[in-house]
This record gives C-alpha cells, sequence and structure tokens, in this order.
C-alpha cells in the first residue's frame, strides 16, 4: 500500500478530486493532509472524510525532525502539493526524491517562481496576452515551480476571455489530469 500526504493551502478542491480517485483504490490511499493555515478548507474536508491531518506552519516545516517524525508516524510514501504555498524544505526534498509533485496552473516556466499562484497566475496570463495556457505537473526541487515537468495539459484563452474566465477553464484541466497523472505516478511505485 502506498500512503499519499497530500499538502494544501487552501480549500482544497484538487485534495477532494484526488482523495476521490483514490478512494476505490487497492493499492494507494490518502494517509494524511498537511495543511501550513489552521483554517484551511481542505483541513474541513479531512475531518468529514475522517483522513488524519496536521497542520505545521512555516516555523514547523523549518523543524525537520517534527515534520519527518509526523510522516513517519502516517508511513508516507509519497507527497502531492494541491494549492500548497510554501516552499518545500530542501531536507523533505531529500527523503523524497522524485517523490513530491506538484500542479502549477500556467505552462512553465512562463507565469511560474515565487508569488506565483493562484488568481496571480491567471491575471498575469491575462495581461501578457497568452492565446493558450494550462497546467503543468512537475516534480518538487529546491526552487518554486523548476522541478521537472512530468506532463502539461493545455487549453486555448479567447480574446474576451477574462482572468476568471482562464481561472475556470484551468481548475477544468487541473480536476481532470492531476488525479490520474498521480495515479500512474503511484502505479509505478508499488510496482
Amino acid at each position: 500500500m502506498i500512503n499519499i500526504a497530500i499538502f494544501a493551502s487552501g480549500t482544497g478542491s484538487n485534495a477532494q478530486n484526488i482523495f476521490n480517485q483514490f478512494k476505490a483504490e487497492p493499492k494507494a490511499h490518502i494517509a494524511l493532509i498537511v495543511s501550513n493555515k489552521d483554517d484551511a478548507g481542505v483541513l474541513e474536508f479531512a475531518e468529514q472524510h475522517e483522513i488524519p491531518y496536521a497542520i505545521l506552519g512555516k516555523d514547523e516545516m523549518d523543524d525537520e525532525e517534527t515534520v519527518m517524525a509526523t510522516l513517519e508516524y502516517h508511513k508516507i510514501d509519497f507527497i502531492v502539493l494541491a494549492g500548497y504555498l510554501l516552499l518545500v524544505p530542501q531536507y523533505l526534498i531529500k527523503a523524497f526524491p522524485s517523490r513530491i509533485v506538484n500542479i502549477h496552473p500556467a505552462l512553465l516556466p512562463a507565469h511560474g517562481g515565487k508569488g506565483m499562484y493562484g488568481m496571480k497566475v491567471h491575471e498575469a496570463v491575462k495581461a501578457a496576452g497568452d492565446d493558450e495556457t494550462g497546467i503543468t505537473m512537475h516534480y518538487v526541487n529546491e526552487h518554486f515551480d523548476e522541478g521537472e515537468t512530468i506532463a502539461q495539459m493545455r487549453c486555448d484563452i479567447a480574446p474576451n476571455d477574462t482572468a476568471d474566465d482562464i481561472r475556470r477553464k484551468v481548475q477544468a484541466l487541473e480536476h481532470e489530469h492531476y488525479p490520474q497523472v498521480i495515479k500512474d505516478l503511484v502505479k509505478k511505485l508499488s510496482k
């Protein structure tokens, strides 16, 4: 059994889709939700579905012993970032080589990096006049949005699309593709 931890900072719509993907999966399951915010909506979701969770703010994430003990207690094998806003510490990347994945709501390397998340990304895409955008799923390294790309999916942007229209298109791609990409990666681990 592959135990997955989902790290999220917000409402957790991607976390919910990932959870739904793995509900009936015999070889993997969501074993832990981690949030850096004690008021994140994803924690309510975790409670509703009886998923253990941990609140690890920036100070706690800097404490390697605390974080690793939490992940070891839940026997975590794989980490999925789903709207997680903190930079993943180097010790965690070393402990989970090629086993931490992230999704970014644009076609990296465009519109990525520190401070580029959520509506900020969609507003930047609109301001740049891009005629397409999409999602990038990538392994996590020590820099924001610079890890090796796993997959990208694209969608067109109409000239009259607002940043919110772009958000909706991108979120539809996230919900359709991210859980399946994770499932494929987890299958490789379980072999």
